[in-house]
């Protein structure tokens, strides 16, 4: 997706393409075979859901071939992970490649251990403290986690960078997408975000099975990764969108 000269363009091809992604199973199978995926055009050509998709049916709001709606379906699915994994936008991870960007991205640590380092700043350790308390609830609404972790008008600011940064450096993923509900329960308003921490959905041994190696190795196996399913892309380019 780009803005041309004030204009939102779409990138895809025809539903009759070869490469077209018709259905949300094809797009998991598909996100499984090449390993990693973001959801929008990028400055690797080809490297996107969207431009495997038709971009006549993004937003139409139908979950059989919307792939904006693809997004909440997938990410609920528990198949791959989703977030802001990308040069801080959107994407999809899947399980085998899962502990790679984790120890590549953490360098290693475990979000504590990080903190305790001087590695990570308050705001981050009071969003986090959300997710590694088992008393607390691991799958929390957008909008909760703000008041949670002492956002707002009288608290901490930037919110939304540092959830991205958390989810850059896979501490954090959208596990859902849900409505929010007023005090009598109801629900209303657009679907918001529902964030958790990777361990939550699969387990500490598979985020964390490749701790063993060094992160410099991890990023060395994204990079020879990208040359074989994606030749055309450039260091420069892969460094820009998977660094």
């Amino acid at each position: 997706m780009a803005n041309e000269s004030g204009t939102w363009v779409m990138y895809g091809v025809d539903w009759d393409d070869p490469e077209c992604i018709h259905t949300v199973e094809e797009a998991i199978e598909y996100i499984n075979k090449v390993g990693f995926l973001p959801l929008f055009k990028n400055e690797i050509p080809g490297f996107s859901l969207e431009e495997r998709t038709v971009p006549e049916y993004w937003w139409c709001e139908d979950p059989k071939v919307d792939p904006w709606m693809w997004r909440e379906i997938i990410a609920r699915s528990g198949k791959v992970a989703y977030g802001k994994f990308f040069d801080k936008k959107a994407g999809f991870i899947s399980l085998e490649w899962l502990p790679v960007f984790a120890n590549y991205r953490r360098d290693g640590y475990d979000f504590d251990a990080l903190y305790e380092d001087g590695k990570a700043p308050l705001k981050h350790k009071k969003i986090m403290t959300n997710f590694m308390d088992d008393k607390v609830d691991s799958e929390i609404l957008s909008n909760q986690l703000k008041v949670m972790a002492g956002f707002g008008k009288e608290g901490e600011k930037g919110f939304d960078g540092a959830i991205t940064n958390l989810m850059m450096q896979l501490y954090l993923c959208n596990f859902d997408f849900r409505k929010r509900r007023n005090k009598q329960g109801q629900e209303y308003g657009w679907n918001v975000a529902v964030y958790c921490a990777p361990e939550h959905l699969w387990g500490r041994d598979l985020v964390t099975a490749e701790y063993k190696v060094n992160p410099k190795e991890s990023w060395q196996k994204i990079v020879n990764h990208m040359h074989d399913i994606y030749p055309i892309a450039s260091d420069k380019q892969i460094r820009k969108v998977l660094k």
